[in-house]
């Protein structure tokens, strides 16, 4: 079995590593803002009951990784390994134009957790921290000696940021769990912004700015679970998780260049260059982060839950540059039910977990003294397969229906459709057996 772990570690990791640091899984104009549109560290089955996470323990009879709040670790009694992959369509559009649907697909995260005693556990795994991508067009002029000259603005990016974990939860006394997380951070966000002006005959050069900034750091964040049983059947936990918010290591690449563009829209070479920076080191300062809720729950029945969400984004600086963000406030309620866990296979409608939640946001961007917003319907499946002698096994299915920002103010709207789907394994690794 431990060959087994090995050999499926080995493979996954190598996967998950080159999808998260080389895959672009965005395309939101709003993810050029701080850094990214942040994924959230949950699982599929988190995800398709709106992202509910601070109360989380088991979901169902499983044993499940809520990387969210690393106090759930201490109830992790199995072996567990997930694996998950994302995609995702976005739809782009303002008040008179409606763009295509924009694909993307990553594998999206890869996760461990294991007993260390009857009371504790560690877990440890990869997953994205944030998505970078965008790319839109802004049209207007430029005034040249008492005229107009047509002028187009061009914006992209690219990139994103990583997030490889290592955790720890235990139990402290009958009703109590703590936890956390120590996390290293790194990845690349690529930036470039272009004047190009229309109908010259090569009077004026165009130019452009392209920008690499490379991030790596430690971050920490931490959790506690306080449960109780009013019933024999019914089980109350309540839940709060925080991020530290502390100094990650920014370095910034910078060059200017200035070039031109033939009657056929074939760009030339670089005349020249107005304006070069390597590697400019700062500090980049993580917003912090608090979430608290609760989940109420009948034994292997059904399951409901709400979280309250805080970020401190007016604390985010990049050097000494805050870039007009303000603080973001979440609201995530979700559940989950399962007719029969003891049904037979005969009945396997039954077997099923069947999840639903919704997701609202008012995020740390604020444009045209309109705040932006993402809302999300969201729902999903867990679908157990057939076990093998100490062996549990299921897939975990998600989907999220949702709007980010609003045409009003000639502003833009994202609608986006996310599937997630997880394979969640349950095991007795690492244990003697007297008889095989």
């Amino acid at each position: 079995m431990i060959k087994i772990f090995k050999n499926i570690f080995l493979v996954s990791f190598i996967l998950a590593s080159g999808a998260a640091v080389a895959q672009t899984t965005s395309s939101s104009p709003y993810s050029q803002f701080g850094m990214g549109i942040l994924r959230g560290p949950f699982l599929p089955q988190n995800r398709a009951m709106g992202n509910i996470s601070a109360g989380v323990k088991h979901i169902g009879i499983y044993n499940n990784i809520n990387m969210a709040n690393p106090a759930s670790y201490a109830n992790v009694r199995m072996t567990t390994f997930d694996i998950g992959a994302f995609t995702g369509l976005t739809q782009l559009s303002n008040s008179t134009t409606k763009q295509g649907s924009n694909f993307n697909g990553s594998l999206s995260h890869i996760a461990f957790a294991i007993p260390v005693t009857k009371k504790s556990a560690m877990s440890f795994g990869l997953l994205p921290y944030s998505d970078f991508g965008y790319k839109y067009r802004n049209t207007t002029s430029v005034t040249v000696g008492g005229t107009a000259i047509p002028a187009n603005l061009t914006y992209s990016g690219n990139g994103g940021i990583s997030k490889a974990y290592l955790g720890y939860g235990f139990q402290l006394g009958k009703h109590i769990n703590i936890g956390a997380n120590g996390s290293f951070l790194f990845g690349k966000l690529a930036e470039s912004s272009a004047t190009e002006f229309a109908n010259t005959d090569g009077t004026f050069l165009n130019s452009r700015t392209e920008k690499r900034n490379s991030i790596s750091g430690l971050n920490f964040d931490y959790g506690i679970q306080y449960t109780v049983n009013p019933t024999a059947k019914n089980r109350l936990t309540i839940g709060y998780s925080g991020s530290s918010g502390n100094k990650i290591s920014s370095r910034l690449s910078s060059l200017t260049t200035r070039y031109g563009v033939n009657s056929q829209g074939e760009e030339s070479a670089a005349f020249d260059t107005t304006f070069f920076q390597q590697n400019a080191k700062s500090d980049l300062k993580l917003p912090s982060a608090h979430t608290i809720g609760f989940t109420f729950e009948n034994s292997n029945k059904w399951l409901l839950g709400a979280d309250l969400v805080l970020r401190q984004w007016s604390d985010y600086r990049l050097g000494a540059t805050n870039p007009g963000m303000q603080n973001s406030i979440g609201l995530n309620v979700g559940g989950q039910y399962t007719p029969d866990v003891t049904a037979i296979s005969s009945k396997y409608l039954s077997l099923i977990d069947y999840r639903l939640g919704i997701r609202y946001e008012k995020t740390g961007i604020n444009l045209k003294s309109t705040d932006i917003l993402d809302r999300a319907l969201t729902f999903g499946f867990g679908f157990p397969l057939q076990s093998a002698r100490t062996a549990f096994y299921k897939i975990n299915f998600s989907t999220e229906l949702g709007q980010r920002g609003t045409t009003q103010n000639n502003l833009i709207r994202e609608r986006y459709v996310n599937f997630s789907l997880g394979f969640t394994l349950n095991d007795q690794w690492f244990q003697k057996f007297k008889f095989d």
